[in-house]
């Protein structure tokens, strides 16, 4: 079976609202995601991308219909769970460093749940540190732990790593997903993951 990735960054609404999906999808198909933590602006600035706020705006329809479109997705799908962060965008250098500490200290499933629920569940300003901390400490994180790994190049430098291969893969945003080399972006693609996981589990 190949390896199914999700490349993802908690500023996405989109990622987070693909990221609710992914489990009935794994119940389904039997197959775990990968997630890799990417930094969206990195990957940004690489492809010379931009957000779709930037891109929509002053252009008639389109913002509304994108509006429209995840209205859907959120009513097809049951999501209850989402409120949209009023400090959009999030600068999200500080957590998406923190994902990549959260997998060195075993927590990184819960670390991404959790980092979710306070950017798009229960919102906060979650590019402030000083709001991000008092958050990993209440999710009974070790927040003096993160907050020095956050900080070591290591860290630093798989972050970068993660962003640039996904990158040269052909990721220009998030969320973007891969079976085996196969590259699927946005969470309307997730049917066709989907359909990808099986014909790659019959083959």
């Amino acid at each position: 079976m190949s390896k199914v990735e999700f490349h993802f960054d908690f500023g996405s609404p989109n990622a987070y609202l693909a990221h609710l999906v992914i489990p009935d999808i794994e119940k389904r198909t039997g197959v775990k995601f990968e997630y890799v933590p990417v930094l969206l602006g990195g990957v940004f600035k690489a492809t010379n991308n931009r957000s779709p706020a930037e891109t929509t705006a002053g252009v008639k329809n389109k913002g509304e219909y994108g509006k429209l479109e995840m209205q859907r997705f959120i009513k097809k799908h049951g999501i209850r769970n989402f409120a949209f962060n009023p400090n959009f965008p999030v600068n999200t250098l500080m957590l998406m460093r923190g994902a990549v500490a959260a997998e060195q200290l075993g927590i990184f499933s819960r670390y991404i749940d959790q980092m979710y629920r306070f950017m798009w569940a229960e919102p906060r300003k979650m590019d402030d540190p000083a709001v991000v901390t008092a958050t990993w400490k209440e999710c009974d994180f070790d927040a003096d732990r993160l907050t020095a790994l956050i900080q070591d190049q290591a860290v630093k430098d798989k972050l970068l790593a993660n962003t640039q291969k996904s990158v040269e893969r052909g990721c220009f945003g998030s969320p973007t997903f891969f079976v085996g080399d196969e590259i699927f972006f946005g969470k309307d693609r997730l049917r066709d993951v989907e359909e990808m996981i099986v014909e790659t589990k019959a083959a």
